[in-house]
């Protein structure tokens, strides 16, 4: 026998508030970085990039944020006082960890206070986010707007299969025919609906994903829910206000638009705002990485870049202009950083690196302008190292195997100095992000020009200035640090008692985000074998209503079992997590035959309290780290928040071995 069975819930993912993130997916409990925005007003087409800066002055208007309930998917009541209009894009990483925010505050507000509208924006750069917008405006239309909510759900926990076969997939799954969608998908109506879309979010200025427009006031990027609650609990309150003054339900929202909307005003897109301009000088090594230019260059640029970013591949016109006006005085040094969500960044990455490795940096070079300018495909990379006299072998391993450490290095280093976008420069340490037009990087030059020749003047000799700016320059910022108290014999662990890198891990059975981690936990430890150890702590999300009994249950199993069979249920809760039968009796009674647990003594501990203490000692310990969503880990004190990426992992992963390795200062003899 089991437990009744849980109540089901569409409610996703890593809690509010936990994102991680699309200029440059990072893992950081921060909006979206500034230099996203960068990269995606850069790829706009022009005939876009005038809407949002047509020179008309701002003005406020009821008309600006229209909503059409036959055109656009709603959730909530057309006369809710609230209305949050959604511009997202389904491949961007962001919108997929705002995702859980929009659902806990459906869940705070209900229908008749929030109306929440999705109004599509899919990025050029991201190659499947206009053929999945183009499926699910059509599920909208065949299924309407619930099969386009389930269809979102879906897309967004799913969206590292996002592709024609999870497109189709998911279109089953909300029960419509994959055939009929393909076939709505494909009429200029939809793209029309798209691109009306498109052109209404560049001239509301919503230029990158997510951005909202809560009864016209503007929220940009994966925003914490303190961020939407402040600005809806203010809305609920005028709008109240309005309904007590005589205006009609229907007519609140025109009003409070008509109020909080003003058009962006008409800004060169590269002008920042000065409280936005860094003017630190970082500390940026470069020996060892592949450098054009005199060594004994007055000003060295340091590039991030990324071979598929469509960005790095503009900008690059603009160095070799560089190059050209300061034949003597640039030195251009360049480090890899792939972007996640980039799949051919990587072996392209390495192939230019095994070239260097085999034939020098001329070859390096050959490889960076063929890799800039053409295709990226496999077969593509096998002709260029074969084009290049490398060894074949050594090109397949290199184009079909993980990053290189030279390229984790890189992105390690790029990590600590937050360059998170491609491309991102350092000139003389002093940081330019984003694919700039030619002017900012020659005023940039020029005033470090001035600098280094004062330098020279004082004595400094050419090849010594970069290394004297250096001495000065701003250390990188570690990865954010938290205290964690001694491992208790009450949390599960797996891996080596004595290992030297141990991982608290904050999770919750329901969590979407956090099934979505373990194949990475996985890779991790193939990564670094015998040197984890994984704590589990239980973080169970109060709208997850499945999250507290599927704990209470595997710690019963492991009371019965031991730490092995707690983790094979753990596995099967994530394997099974969105099937059918997830968290049923069936489904349970399934996983006691097979790891041989008392059914009735699991069922007993759903009642009983047996693991409340325990479950409450990880959410105070939870609460003392400041921890506050799923997944979240503590990796020998570092903090890592939501379900990263790989190489975000290794990267922390390495960092503390580092530590473990570095001898410790001997304490002073006692006099």
């Amino acid at each position: 026998m089991w437990i009744p069975r849980f109540a089901r819930s569409t409610a996703a993912v890593l809690l509010v508030g936990q994102i991680v993130g699309c200029a440059a997916p990072h893992p950081a409990a921060t909006p979206v970085a500034k230099d996203a925005t960068v990269q995606v007003d850069a790829a706009r087409p022009a005939s876009q990039a005038r809407l949002a800066t047509s020179g008309v002055a701002p003005q406020p208007t009821s008309d600006a944020l229209p909503i059409d309930a036959s055109d656009d998917p709603i959730w909530g009541s057309a006369n809710a006082p609230v209305t949050l209009v959604e511009f997202s894009d389904l491949q961007c990483p962001f919108c997929s960890r705002v995702q859980v925010t929009i659902k806990a505050l459906q869940a705070k507000y209900g229908p008749s206070q929030l109306r929440v509208v999705f109004k599509h924006n899919p990025l050029p750069f991201h190659q499947n986010a206009l053929p999945a917008a183009k499926v699910a405006d059509a599920v909208f239309h065949q299924g309407g707007a619930p099969a386009f909510f389930d269809f979102l759900d879906l897309a967004f926990a799913l969206q590292q299969d996002l592709g024609t076969d999870g497109l189709k997939s998911w279109v089953t799954r909300v029960g419509l025919d994959p055939m009929a969608v393909a076939r709505r998908g494909d009429l200029p109506v939809t793209a029309d609906k798209i691109s009306r879309d498109i052109a209404l979010a560049a001239k509301v200025g919503a230029s990158g994903t997510p951005g909202f427009r809560i009864n016209g006031t503007t929220l940009s990027g994966a925003q914490p829910i303190e961020s939407f609650t402040a600005i809806i609990d203010a809305e609920l309150k005028a709008a109240a206000d309005l309904r007590a003054k005589g205006t009609p339900p229907e007519a609140v929202y025109k009003a409070r638009v008509a109020e909080n909307f003003v058009l962006p005003a008409a800004t060169p897109q590269h002008q920042k705002d000065d409280e936005d301009e860094d003017l630190a000088i970082y500390k940026v090594p470069v020996k060892g990485a592949p450098f054009s230019g005199p060594a004994d260059a007055l000003v060295t640029i340091v590039e991030f870049f990324d071979y598929q970013c469509p960005f790095c591949r503009r900008v690059d016109a603009t160095m070799t202009e560089l190059k050209k006006r300061y034949p003597k005085d640039v030195r251009i040094v360049l480090r890899q950083n792939p972007l996640p969500f980039h799949p051919r960044a990587v072996p392209a990455a390495n192939l230019a690196l095994e070239a260097r490795n085999e034939k020098g940096d001329a070859a390096f070079f050959e490889a960076n302008r063929r890799l800039l300018e053409g295709s990226l495909d496999e077969a593509d990379l096998v002709q260029l190292g074969h084009e290049l006299k490398l060894n074949a072998k050594r090109v397949h391993d290199a184009i079909t195997g993980p990053a290189f450490a030279a390229v984790e290095a890189d992105m390690d280093l790029a990590d600590e100095l937050k360059a998170r976008g491609t491309p991102h420069f350092f000139i003389n340490g002093q940081r330019l992000s984003g694919a700039q037009p030619l002017e900012n990087f020659v005023a940039a030059v020029e005033a470090q020009l001035k600098v280094a020749n004062a330098l020279v003047a004082a004595g400094t000799p050419r090849a010594g200035v970069y290394d004297e700016i250096m001495k000065h320059g701003k250390e990188a910022e570690p990865p954010e640090k938290k205290q964690m108290p001694a491992i208790s014999a009450e949390n599960p662990t797996k891996g080596p008692l004595n290992a030297p890198i141990v991982i608290h891990e904050f999770s919750d059975f329901q969590c979407p985000y956090c099934s979505r981690v373990e194949p990475t936990l996985a890779e991790l430890q193939k990564a670094f074998p015998n040197q984890l150890r994984i704590v589990w702590h239980d973080f169970p999300l109060p709208f997850h209503q499945n999250a507290r009994p599927a704990a209470l249950a595997a710690r019963e199993v492991r009371a019965q079992k031991g730490d092995a069979a707690f983790w094979k249920l753990h596995d099967f809760l994530y394997r099974d997590q969105r099937a059918e039968n997830a968290f049923a009796p069936a489904i349970f009674d399934k996983y006691a035959t097979e790891l041989h647990f008392d059914a009735a003594r699991v069922a007993l501990a759903q009642t009983d309290g047996r693991y409340d203490a325990a479950l409450a000692r990880d959410q105070a310990i939870a609460d003392a780290a400041g921890i506050n969503g799923t997944p979240a880990f503590i990796i020998n004190g570092y903090f890592i928040s939501g379900a990263q990426s790989l190489g975000s992992f290794k990267r922390v992963v390495r960092r503390a071995l580092a530590e473990q390795q570095r001898p410790k200062l001997a304490a002073p003899a006692a006099h």
